[in-house]
């Protein structure tokens, strides 16, 4: 089912940005990923460190929606963790880097279709 891998895939994406935040703020490459410099990601590895929690919170939902079954109970749990992400994509489209509506935001409304429609 479509719906179910793009979930999981949204899902990794998730994991991916929560390590970034959490444990590779400070990294060079983190840095250019974000547009950061060093001076501003010692200051904010703290607020990082949170956000990337709140990424991996939506991660493990979007898992557990992949594993109770995007068809059946897993659904609403789909529904809801698919629309935190495309909410929270919309937010930091238009508050911090437009990027963000085509990395995080775009993804989770076709995923969100995709679940909703059942395919």
């Amino acid at each position: 089912m479509i719906g179910a891998g793009l979930t999981a895939a949204i899902g990794a994406l998730h994991v991916y940005i929560m390590v970034l935040e959490m444990f590779r703020w400070e990294h060079p490459r983190t840095r250019r990923a974000f547009g950061t410099s060093e001076d501003f990601a010692r200051a904010t590895k703290t607020l990082a460190a949170n956000q990337g929690l709140y990424n991996g919170f939506l991660a493990a939902g979007l898992f557990w929606a992949v594993a109770e079954g995007v068809t059946s109970w897993g659904r609403p749990l789909a529904i809801f963790f698919l629309a935190c992400v495309l909410i929270a994509g919309l937010y930091g489209s238009a508050t911090a880097s437009r990027r963000i509506l085509f990395i995080q935001a775009l993804p989770a409304a076709l995923a969100l279709i995709a679940v909703t429609l059942r395919i």
